[in-house]
């Protein structure tokens, strides 16, 4: 049980700094947000990067989970 909890945890995470980087950078860049804003957003995005690689399983796989887990979280 535990070994599908951190994968599944790890979707989330870098689900939500995907989807909250980009939404962070689209305010700061399209309806004038302050400058942190956008620097915050850049931040999300590059943890984003590095929270992907945390994943245990092979590349193919946790590639296809995301799509699954970014769909969903997109649409929540």
């Amino acid at each position: 049980m535990l070994s599908i909890i951190k994968p599944l945890l790890v979707f989330f995470l870098a689900g939500r700094c995907e989807i909250g980087g980009g939404y962070l950078m689209w305010q700061w860049l399209k309806a004038n947000r302050p400058a942190w804003t956008g620097l915050v957003g850049a931040l999300l995005l590059m943890l984003y990067g590095w929270v992907a690689t945390w994943q245990p399983t092979s590349f193919g796989k946790t590639y296809a989970g995301y799509g699954a887990v970014f769909i969903v979280l997109s649409i929540a």
